[in-house]
């Protein structure tokens, strides 16, 4: 549940699993290559067994997927994994072994094949092991966490506040729970934030990253409004099941530990994407960083010598569900000028929540250069490593643009927010804030990690250019 918010631990376990089958065909043909024996046929010459790792890795997405390998990762017991990898080693096994067949090649080491098979298991089993491990250490520790809010008042409601509290490695965290309408506060065990049809403000309110509905099936109906709020700020619902056997063959369900849950979800969602897309995050910001020290440390001491005051501006920006991070800029603006912007508000170029203004009286000569450049905004690589922001996402907006929001523009915090995105390359200022929200909304909704690296080979030319730069 939630693994592919949970910093997709489980989806970088593919490609583990593929490395880990590579190494057990690698151990077991260095013990087979040590056996000699005169009754044991000799091995194949190298490059017909590595044709046959490479048929293994190809059938293993699919052995994995039939048993079940990748499916919620966060609630799994550990007997339930072992169990799920042993079946999905033991489909590989019959793959290669009928392949094997089917394509006549019968020289193949049968006693290589049982080797390799049953080492991959300890292997695939030992690291699973340990990453539950680690990732459940790191749970209790209160890192990775998700917060949720139950809506629901009876038993059900209660049970899944209980049974997801009761396993701190899962890392939930309890917001609260949000009533029913007509249900009484007295004798609630937990903080009550509202009432379902006060949801949609609830979610502006609090930061809730997982909402679970577990109400009566007959008052399922009513919940349609409240899981459209959901889907409308972009908060994963989970709509809990009273235990009964599925009636529709068709019917996609996870498992929390016996309860049976439907999952919704308006932003991306696939977790080898999202690895993919933090590991860019964290390998270009590095590199972006150690590369471009030089002219940070030369844009540091413009900044300073220009005008008093700190070469950091440090400012609260919202960033993946409504979580608040502080984002770093050098300074472009004479020290103190926030306590400035009231007396400008008047002058204000841009429309809805936000403040724009072209000949800004606020910004220092330096700082003019570094607008018109966007190198202002090059400190937020830090920002980038840290994993507060990405390289490519909607712009983090401070948090009173936030309050201001129309419902349906919170959807755009449920992705973390970048460096760039289709504004950026759309003329940034020169478009307006309705249109502004609708780009980045269109972005998440299209997201993939070919559109994200479109969007930086765009951003090259805007910044040079520096269109919509103020």
């Amino acid at each position: 549940m939630l693994k592919e918010r949970a910093g997709a631990v489980s989806a970088g376990l593919r490609a583990l699993d593929l490395a880990l089958v590579a190494a057990a065909f690698g151990l077991a043909l260095a013990l087979r290559a040590a056996v000699d024996v005169p009754a044991v046929p000799p091995l194949l010459p190298a490059g017909r067994h590595l044709a046959w790792l490479a048929v293994a890795l190809a059938l293993w997405p699919a052995a994995a997927g039939a048993a079940g390998v990748y499916g919620q990762y966060r609630t799994r017991s550990r007997r339930e994994e072992i169990l799920r990898l042993a079946r999905a080693v033991g489909l590989l096994a019959l793959g290669v072994a009928a392949a094997s067949f089917l394509g006549r090649d019968r020289d193949l080491s049968r006693l290589l094949l049982l080797g390799w098979h049953a080492i991959a298991l300890v292997l695939l089993a030992g690291s699973r092991v340990a990453v539950r491990t680690l990732a459940h250490e790191a749970r209790r520790r209160g890192h990775n966490t998700r917060a949720f809010a139950v809506v629901g008042s009876g038993p059900l409601a209660r049970a899944m506040r209980q049974r997801l509290l009761a396993r701190p490695e899962w890392g939930f965290t309890f917001a609260g729970f949000v009533l029913e309408e007509g249900a009484p506060r007295r004798g609630i065990p937990g903080p009550v934030l509202g009432r379902v049809d006060e949801l949609a403000a609830v979610l502006e309110r609090h930061v809730v990253d997982l909402v679970v509905f577990a109400v009566p099936r007959d008052r399922l109906p009513e919940m349609e409004a409240a899981v459209a709020a959901c889907q409308e700020q972009g908060v994963v619902a989970k709509i809990g099941l009273e235990p009964f056997p599925p009636r529709h063959g068709r019917l996609t369900v996870e498992d929390l530990d016996g309860i049976p849950v439907l999952s919704y979800a308006s932003a991306p969602q696939d977790a080898l994407p999202l690895l993919a897309k933090r590991a860019i995050d964290v390998a270009a910001s590095a590199l972006a960083l150690a590369v471009l020290s030089p002219l940070l440390g030369a844009v540091a001491l413009a900044v300073r010598l220009d005008s008093p005051g700190p070469v950091l501006f440090r400012q609260r920006r919202v960033g993946l569900s409504g979580r608040t991070f502080t984002l770093y800029k050098f300074r472009s603006m004479r020290a103190g000028a926030e306590a400035e912007q009231a007396r400008l508000a008047d002058r204000n170029e841009m429309d809805g929540p936000v403040f724009k203004l072209r000949d800004d009286p606020r910004v220092t000569r330096v700082g003019r250069v570094l607008r018109r450049t966007s190198l202002d905004e090059l400190p937020q690589l830090w920002n980038v490593l840290r994993g507060e922001m990405s390289l490519v996402g909607p712009r983090p907006p401070l948090p009173d643009e936030v309050r201001r929001y129309e419902r349906w523009q919170r959807r755009r915090l449920s992705v973390k927010p970048g460096l760039t995105c289709t504004w950026q390359v759309s003329g940034r200022s020169e478009v307006g804030f309705g249109r502004w929200m609708q780009l980045d909304l269109d972005y998440i909704d299209r997201w993939s990690l070919w559109q994200d690296v479109r969007i930086v080979l765009r951003t090259i030319p805007a910044v040079l250019l520096g269109r919509g730069a103020r």
